[in-house]
């Protein structure tokens, strides 16, 4: 029976999501039960990507990520793949009428992390907007569940809470991103003399993203706004830190949230949520 498949590439992309990630799992686990899988399965195809680019050294990292663009191209017109993460990544495609051009958007970003890049602010914006914003703006299809017009209200918030989250993984990643892959995101910076002034400038940034996004969260309908709020807290944390600590030591070591304080802010968030309800 085709269930069982369908059943086992949704689990493969809920277990892709858990050994990923810590925090966007139990932002999942705070979602209506019946919107769950989708997320699950748009996490586990970005992080796929995201892999190829990012992990697959010695290996022709041009010619996989070619390969998941021609298979997906395949899965959307078929309806099917044999690659279970994209299987039920596809089905959620279909099932939310998702966008098919912000994956394309996406796999334009990702294309741009195979080579070194010193970027250009068009170039970042660009880059912004296909690796964040359109995987928030899928998030919000699923969450408005084919209400058009409230997704075209919520849109904007999407992609300023993606890029904050973006723009936070940069400054954690700076370490990895400059000294291993050879990237430098954030343009007109030359990281080998990243002071605070600089980092200032990217922090006033972000924190004007969140506070935008935070907006935007109180509008989310009630089968995702907490976990989506749960998110953003997990998010603001790792920012909050990442603010502490000196350009030097972000370009020594990089910065986390220990799982016990993860769960120690899932209980005060939901407190406040209950308390204030945003």
């Amino acid at each position: 029976m085709k269930k069982l498949f369908d059943e086992l590439s949704t689990e493969v992309s809920k277990k892709t999501t858990r050994k990923y990630s810590t925090s966007f799992s139990l932002g999942i686990l705070a979602l209506k039960p019946s919107i769950r899988n989708a997320i699950y399965a748009i996490y586990g195809y970005v992080r796929l990507a995201d892999e190829i680019v990012d992990s697959f050294h010695g290996y022709d990292k041009k010619t996989l990520l070619e390969r998941l663009k021609k298979e997906t191209e395949t899965a959307l017109q078929e309806g099917i793949s044999l690659n279970p993460i994209l299987h039920s990544f596809q089905d959620s495609v279909k099932k939310y009428t998702i966008d098919e051009s912000l994956i394309w958007h996406f796999l334009h970003s990702m294309e741009m992390d195979l080579e070194p890049l010193q970027y250009t602010s068009k170039e970042y914006e660009r880059y912004i907007y296909g690796s964040a914003e359109v995987v928030g703006l899928m998030c919000l299809q699923v969450f408005t569940e084919g209400r058009k017009h409230q997704y075209e209200e919520l849109k904007p918030y999407a992609q300023k809470l993606g890029s904050a989250f973006q723009k936070v993984n940069f400054l954690r990643d700076l370490k990895d991103d400059y000294y291993v892959l050879g990237r430098t995101y954030f343009p007109n910076i030359e990281l080998s003399i990243f002071d605070g002034q600089t980092k200032d400038e990217i922090e006033r940034e972000i924190a004007s993203e969140f506070k935008e996004a935070l907006s935007g969260i109180r509008r989310l309908p009630s089968s995702s706004r907490f976990g989506v709020y749960l998110a953003y807290k997990y998010y603001l944390e790792l920012f909050r830190k990442i603010k502490n600590k000196s350009p030097e030591k972000i370009m020594e070591e990089r910065i986390r949230i220990p799982n016990y304080h993860k769960l120690s802010l899932t209980l005060k968030s939901y407190i406040r949520y209950k308390t204030t309800m945003l």
